[in-house]
């Protein structure tokens, strides 16, 4: 029986089944397009390797015999299988089916990617996507490495030797104790702020480095009191009145409701950030992560 194994082969299967399904050699072989010759061949040749008669000829067509149900049944199901691996795999050809890595910055995943990654899910069911928070520095080292498929970052220097695509954009905004002095002004800037006491988020961030970069510019350094890790504890603490703190206004936004706060927009040019996919290169990307960067890069 190992024999069998070993050469019978797919299409003496499938021309099998359709004799059985049309009751008739020369039916069959007119469905599948081949000589009534070829198919009475493969059959005898299955016949011979098996070791039993599968069908039994006469005139009005053939009957199946008991070994030839138990092969019919098996077929079957081969049959199946094999046509569903294809549809699998054309799917994943087309990209519609398979799993994503991708690594994004905060600002990405609070404001943008929660109701983006939804409406593709909608479209693409089959995909699952890894999404990881990184900072922006680590989501450029991350593509580089082959470690991620794609990211979403704020557009900066450090993308050379990456594709990029336009994301969306956002505007860093102030949040600050409702009663605060400054929250009578409809909108501020750096230099109004620039001698206040603030809250604000690790160091490695890009946010804290282009808060940084741009008080130097002005010939200042900001008096950061608490550093947190995400956005949510930067809101509570600024609620709290232990500093203001600059953060995306769509985010900041979030919280008017729940928190005594106010929210002012910054009105210097570069708190209008861009916010980039990055990846290494088209032909470097699946089909799926393919799709899923062309569906992304759409929402801008």
């Amino acid at each position: 029986m190992e024999n069998i194994l070993r050469r019978l082969d797919f299409t003496s299967l499938r021309l099998f089944v359709a004799v059985c399904q049309e009751n008739s050699i020369a039916r069959a072989a007119e469905r599948e397009f081949i000589a009534p010759s070829a198919v009475s061949r493969r059959i005898a040749e299955m016949e011979s390797l098996i070791g039993l008669p599968l069908i039994q000829r006469h005139a009005r067509g053939v009957n199946i015999t008991p070994a030839g149900q138990t092969v019919l049944r098996h077929a079957r199901q081969i049959i199946g299988d094999v046509e569903s691996m294809t549809a699998e795999l054309s799917r994943l050809y087309a990209g519609v089916k398979g799993r994503v890595r991708v690594v994004a910055n905060l600002s990405a995943i609070v404001q943008f990617l929660p109701e983006d990654v939804a409406a593709f899910q909608r479209l693409f069911p089959e995909v699952d996507i890894d999404l990881e928070e990184q900072h922006s520095p680590d989501v450029l080292r991350l593509v580089r490495e082959r470690d991620a498929d794609f990211g979403i970052c704020n557009r900066v220097a450090a993308v050379q030797g990456l594709e990029v695509r336009p994301y969306r954009r956002d505007r860093l905004a102030v949040m600050l104790p409702a009663g605060h002095p400054l929250a009578a002004m409809r909108q501020l800037s750096l230099r109004d702020i620039a001698g206040e006491t603030f809250v604000g988020l690790r160091e490695n961030s890009a946010l804290t480095q282009l808060l940084a970069a741009q008080a130097e510019a002005l010939g200042t350094t900001l008096a950061v009191k608490i550093r947190v890790a995400s956005l949510d504890a930067l809101c509570r603490m600024a609620h709290a009145g232990l500093g203001i703190a600059v953060m995306p206004q769509q985010v900041a936004e979030m919280y008017l409701q729940a928190l005594d706060v106010a929210v002012r927009p910054l009105s210097d040019e570069w708190a209008r950030r861009e916010i980039c996919i990055v990846y290494p290169g088209q032909a470097q990307l699946s089909a799926t992560a393919g799709t899923l960067v062309r569906f992304l890069s759409q929402q801008s």
